[in-house]
């Protein structure tokens, strides 16, 4: 019933500003910047790098939020009704609660217009194996770098697209954040390597780590495999600390957007301890670790090596 009355009432507020805004002057026609909504902090970081002057951002699911399981407010569908373009990761990540897919729909707006983009176009999906969401797609495809560089190539045809005026100022700014992402993924490449094989096995809470260890040969193990089902069962927490125990694992990571209580158990059970928190569906607050896409992967790559490097 609550969730009833807000919907009402966001429609009301919705029509009430569209009848406000008829007849007013398009930001383009008088050079102000592209009004852009994306659902979460990653691509709006992606974003603000490839759009920089030309473009304000916001993002629908705030930093430390998980984006599997938003529920949008008033004012998100508000800024989502009057934005030139709505970006949004695809996968998986918003549509499996079909959050996303219903607030565009009242929004006045539809997944297939060329103004809604899935920035993670031309990435090759990995799949769920958990039971009951088998062949699923996995939506974490930015934590490998190389994918996050497909987002970005996405981000930047899109805006050119949209405006044609700064396409040049888009490639450019893309093409400088294309070769530091490039970097980084070298970066990472070297820094992994130095782990020994033997323990390579990644244990989170979230199995969002799939793409990461894929990318930089190591195996994926976790508690639950997505966010959006269901979280530290008597059987997930059983499962995980099996593995913990056969793999000789010297260090859990947990999450910063997850609740800690079901590795904290896994800790205490295990006696393996928790070394550090990592990032997985959202940025770090603004001033603190992880605060962009690069910093956020740069911070994971380094507590994951010396949590495993031991």
């Amino acid at each position: 019933m609550k969730k009833l009355i807000l919907f009402l009432t966001t429609l009301i507020v919705v029509a009430l500003i569209s009848a406000c805004g008829q007849g007013a002057t398009s930001p383009k026609e008088k050079d102000e910047k592209l009004q852009i909504v994306t659902t979460y902090s990653i691509v709006y970081d992606m974003i603000k790098n490839v759009g920089g002057e030309h473009v304000e951002v916001h993002s629908l699911a705030p930093i430390g939020s998980d984006p599997h399981n938003y529920d949008p407010l008033p004012n998100d569908l508000v800024l989502t009704t009057d934005a030139d373009a709505v970006f949004y990761n695809g996968l998986n990540l918003e549509e499996g609660n079909a959050w996303f897919n219903e607030m565009i729909e009242t929004a006045g707006k539809s997944i297939e217009d060329t103004n809604v983009i899935r920035v993670s176009e031309g990435v090759e999906p990995m799949h769920l194996s958990s039971e009951g969401h088998k062949n699923e797609e996995d939506p974490h495809a930015w934590l490998d770098v190389r994918n996050g560089i497909k987002y970005v190539e996405n981000i930047r045809e899109a805006l050119k697209k949209i405006d044609a005026t700064h396409a040049d100022d888009y490639d450019k700014n893309a093409e400088k954040y294309i070769s530091e992402l490039t970097q980084l993924h070298d970066e990472i490449r070297e820094m992994m390597a130095e782990i020994p094989v033997e323990k390579r096995v990644l244990v989170t809470s979230e199995g969002a780590f799939k793409y990461f260890s894929a990318a930089y040969d190591f195996q994926a193990a976790y508690i639950w495999e997505i966010n959006s089902h269901s979280e530290g069962t008597p059987e997930q927490l059983k499962s995980i600390i099996q593995i913990i125990k056969n793999e000789g694992v010297p260090s859990l990571f947990l999450e910063s957007s997850v609740d800690p209580r079901s590795m904290e158990a896994v800790s205490r059970e295990t006696g393996v301890p928790i070394h550090g928190k990592i990032f997985t569906d959202s940025l770090g607050k603004a001033g603190g670790d992880g605060e962009t896409y690069i910093k956020m992967v740069k911070w994971n790559a380094e507590m994951i090596a010396d949590g495993l490097g031991k």
